[in-house]
């Protein structure tokens, strides 16, 4: 962990990769995708219909009942007292960094192998990031790790549930954290429905945060984000901070606010697809442990995680030769993806900042790691499709 120079003059335009990962047809032959939104709607075409004509019947497009059902809804299910929706997943991070007293200047832990959303929610308060390391197999943060960043001057800690892996040691971080009076923060894009103890993530630290990109676990059909939280102090604020910091209509009372809300049509959708989602996770892990078990390579490492600790939001393998391995996939139609092929810390926008400073497991995974394809409309043959073209990989 390291505390990293405070950055001036940082780019503010960010190039954002997004990919919606249609089933795309190259002549006669289909391209297996990551993940396929086309199956998802189609599967759901009925119940996302009837949300969005409840909406347009409404009246109502920001801020309503669909908003208010969907934040019960989603608190009820993780057993948190106050769910606060926002835009997008990063507003959820640094709207919730603002809520538990982050200001400029202040260090802030994060691992630097999720992909740079954290440390741009840091950067845009004026923060300053100090990265930890992950453990090699589980690629999740460690008590250590955290320990070290708090003796280090982290005045928050941030710590990510990566790949749908509930963090193994998320109630002692959170013990230590709370022992310490360090508020922790966390990051649950990639883990909806993942418990951990009895638990939920996202119900252990003070506060989490959530993102709703179509891709993720509970995805909408458009962007948004949530913070959850177990305080009514923290949720006030982020309630506050998401619409001009209003105190009242027009009456600004907090500083460092935005425009970040939830629409009433991804409200809605999400109200229909929730009910879903623990059948979807279901189905992840199953497509999971056919790789697990029917993947014979010496060459490739399975990720750790199964029950209900894991919900396999990717199915990310390791190997050696990563990159021979994804050429021959790309060459039988078999789409794969590096998450995330490059540190927080060695990003463009930090220049020479970091030249000196290494993590020597999140170098190591961003040249070993490949996401497989893994969502829960994957039918049986097409899971087989990948199952066959890894095996017939000669490495």
């Amino acid at each position: 962990m390291r505390r990293l120079a405070e950055m001036g003059g940082v780019g503010k335009s960010f190039k954002i990769h997004t990919k919606f990962n249609r089933l795309r047809l190259e002549g006669s032959i289909s391209m297996q995708q990551i993940n396929n939104l086309s199956a998802k709607i189609a599967k759901y075409r009925d119940q996302i219909d009837a949300s969005i004509q409840r909406v347009v019947s409404s009246g109502w497009v920001v801020l309503g009942p669909e908003v208010k059902r969907f934040e019960s809804s989603f608190a009820e299910y993780l057993g948190a007292s106050h769910c606060v929706t926002v835009a997008n997943g990063t507003d959820a991070i640094e709207l919730a960094l603002k809520a538990l007293g982050v200001e400029k200047g202040d260090i802030v832990a994060t691992v630097a192998n999720a992909g740079m959303y954290t440390t741009t929610s840091v950067l845009a308060i004026g923060a300053v990031p100090a990265f930890m390391d992950v453990d090699f197999d589980t690629q999740v943060v460690t008590l250590a790790e955290v320990k070290a960043a708090v003796e280090a001057g982290a005045k928050v800690v941030v710590v990510t549930h990566l790949y749908g892996l509930a963090i193994p040691e998320i109630r002692e971080i959170a013990t230590f954290c709370a022992d310490n009076g360090i508020p922790l923060l966390e990051d649950c894009a990639q883990a909806h429905g993942a418990s951990m103890h009895g638990k939920r993530v996202g119900t252990f630290g003070d506060a989490s945060s959530f993102s709703f990109y179509p891709t993720k676990n509970l995805g909408a059909l458009g962007d948004g984000g949530a913070v959850v939280t177990n305080s009514a102090e923290i949720a006030q604020q982020v309630a506050q901070l998401r619409q001009y910091g209003w105190s009242s209509k027009y009456c600004v009372e907090l500083s460092g606010a935005r425009n970040s809300r939830l629409d009433e049509m991804q409200a809605a959708i999400l109200s229909e697809f929730l009910p879903h989602l623990d059948q979807g996770n279901a189905r992840r892990n199953e497509i999971a442990e056919r790789y697990r078990n029917e993947i014979k390579q010496p060459e490739i490492v399975h990720p750790r995680g199964n029950s209900d600790a894991w919900v396999a939001h990717l199915y990310v393998i390791k190997s050696v030769k990563r990159d021979a391995l994804q050429q021959h996939l790309r060459g039988l139609q078999i789409a794969s993806e590096v998450h995330y092929p490059i540190p927080d810390y060695k990003q463009p926008i930090f220049k020479n900042a970091n030249t000196d400073f290494h993590l020597a497991n999140t170098e190591r995974l961003a040249k070993e790691i490949l996401t497989l394809p893994c969502y829960p409309e994957m039918e049986e043959h097409e899971v087989s499709a990948v199952i066959k073209a890894v095996n017939g990989w000669v490495a």
